[in-house]
């Protein structure tokens, strides 16, 4: 159920003391006994909040030793490039984390202009100085990178995510390795951990120009001419995040009629409008976080929203307002393998979560395309995308990435500004809006109701669910329909889901453990109508506790 204060703007009480939480960041002594105080990295690196003794310094510290001994152990002796975003952690996490890296000897790589760095440019200055000496396996002078960002979360929390060579989000074979080391660490004391002075390890590190280097470079992946040619009206939100510099940039630069919305960054977002659960989060695929981008939607011919690393985007068209992720990836896909990137190979493939709308295997379906269905994370697109066997990788929590139009690699990571401003090129190039391209998928395909929803969920059940095999389900049916498949195991790669999917004809469902809380989190969509959506996850329910025992 919703906060009745969702969709308003922030009040006092609703604000984080920051430099309550600054102190806490330097004095909270984590317990290495409680599961809840380790190091843990989850699809997006280590999260917590210092107020519960989750996000240290006594954890960046050792996770940062962990990395260091990690790159050494692979042979990486090139470059780390290491950004941060706007949230109040970060900053002191980043400056615990320059002490490490320089006292291991490793050359560090900072934004020149000491601003915010977006993690798709960090994956993009990774995969520039890898090019050409390839980006897997011991390598000498092989560059990495570290984002201090919890994306999305409320501002309390901070977060720490490490890119090996590849450029995208480390996979668990490099995070099981680092967390492991880490919460040792932590275990003896920090007394293996190499640090020294803020001072000197501040002049020791080197600049660059992240943002430049980025924004000249857009013009290889996204049609900014016809953007600017079009005079499309863009209204771009950065919801005080890392991307706060790079849109005024990007129009000045490459001449677009685009204006900064909301400039400013304060580490209590105080300007937010409140979530659905009445937390100020920088969920840019929220209705209730958007809201006051949404009410300005008839000042732009598109307008668009971008969380505090700048890794997912938000579409807001003054026809349809927010457009739902999925309905956009669908679109991009769409748009993309229609014929907008004649120089991308014809055996490039699409490829999503298997919790994402099934519209995207629709729309696959209907030009041709093979598409490729992964876990959740957007770890599972990264060696598609390097290697560009990929064209596009999308995940339903509105986070994606493609190719350069001559089909090389753009990013492995996340790319939120890509993707908005892939809005304004099918706005531009086309003359209608996203939303309007995902009514004629519409009037196509059908139309899909699609919602995620929790329940309640201990440790040894989440555990137990991470851990079902097809057998254990028992069902045949599904809200009238017959089962189609049973899966644990997702299609396209055959890696485990850590859950269970079940499909019919015309509806699924997916349930994952949450790594966070004590739910599980159902996914659940039907080309019949809301009302046959809310039997299939009343009977998801009773599947999932079935098959728990």
């Amino acid at each position: 159920m919703s906060d009745p204060r969702a969709g308003q703007t922030a009040e006092a009480s609703d604000l984080v003391d920051v430099a309550h939480l600054v102190t806490a960041y330097y004095t909270g002594v984590p317990d290495p006994e409680d599961v809840d105080q380790q190091v843990a990295f989850g699809t997006s690196g280590h999260r917590g909040t210092s107020l519960k003794t989750s996000f240290n310094e006594t954890h960046i510290l050792a996770t940062t030793q962990a990395i260091c001994d990690y790159r050494r152990e692979q042979g990486y002796d090139g470059p780390l490039f290491i950004g941060r975003d706007t949230h109040g952690l970060s900053e002191p996490a980043w400056a615990t984390a320059l002490e490490v890296l320089v006292a291991n000897d490793v050359t560090v790589l900072v934004d020149d202009r000491d601003g915010y760095t977006p993690t798709p440019a960090v994956s993009h200055a990774i995969l520039r100085a890898n090019r050409g000496k390839g980006s897997t396996g011991a390598g000498r002078g092989l560059a990495d990178g570290i984002v201090v960002t919890p994306s999305h979360n409320p501002p309390s929390d901070g977060g720490f995510k490490y890119n090996p060579p590849h450029g995208g989000p480390a996979d668990t074979d490099a995070t099981s390795v680092i967390a492991a080391r880490a919460n040792e660490l932590i275990k003896a004391g920090l007394g293996d951990v190499r640090r020294t002075p803020y001072t000197r390890a501040r002049k020791a590190v080197e600049g660059y120009d992240f943002l430049e280097t980025y924004v000249d470079d857009l013009p290889n992946v996204v049609d900014l001419a016809a953007i600017k040619q079009a005079g499309v009206r863009i209204g771009a939100d950065p919801l005080g995040g890392a991307s706060v510099h790079y849109w005024g940039e990007i129009a000045e630069r490459h001449g677009l009629d685009l204006t900064v919305v909301n400039p400013l960054v304060d580490a209590t977002w105080r300007f937010m409008t409140l979530d659905w659960d009445g937390k100020i989060r920088m969920d840019c695929s929220s209705p209730n976080a958007m809201a006051s981008l949404i009410r300005r939607k008839d000042e732009y011919d598109l307008a668009t929203g971008n969380d505090a690393d700048a890794d997912r985007h938000g579409i807001v068209t003054p026809d349809g307002g927010l457009m739902n992720p999925n309905h956009f990836l669908a679109v991009a896909i769409g748009y993309l393998f229609g014929g907008a990137r004649p120089g991308w190979p014809d055996s490039a493939r699409i490829g999503k979560t298997l919790v994402s709308s099934s519209m995207i295997d629709r729309v696959a379906a209907s030009i041709g395309k093979p598409m490729v269905e992964v876990p959740v994370g957007f770890k599972w697109f990264v060696p598609g995308l390097l290697d560009g066997s990929f064209g596009f990788g999308g995940e339903e929590s509105a986070g994606a990435s493609f190719l350069r139009t001559d089909g090389t690699t753009w990013t492995t990571d996340k790319d939120g500004l890509l993707l908005c401003l892939l809005a304004s090129e099918i706005l531009a190039t086309t003359g209608k809006t996203p939303s309007q391209h995902y009514a004629d998928l519409v009037a196509e395909h059908g139309d899909p109701a699609y919602a995620r929803i929790d329940a309640p969920a201990d440790r040894a059940q989440k555990a137990a669910l991470a851990a079902l095999s097809p057998d254990d389900v028992s069902a045949t049916s599904l809200a009238g329909e017959e089962i189609t498949a049973k899966l644990t195991e997702a299609p396209g790669n055959g890696a485990k889901i850590g859950g269970l999917k079940v499909t019919t004809e015309s509806a699924w469902f997916a349930a994952r453990p949450s790594g966070t809380e004590d739910v599980y989190k159902i996914y659940a969509e039907s080309f019949r109508g809301a009302e046959h959506l809310a039997q299939v996850q009343a009977e998801a329910r009773e599947v999932v506790s079935a098959a728990l025992g």
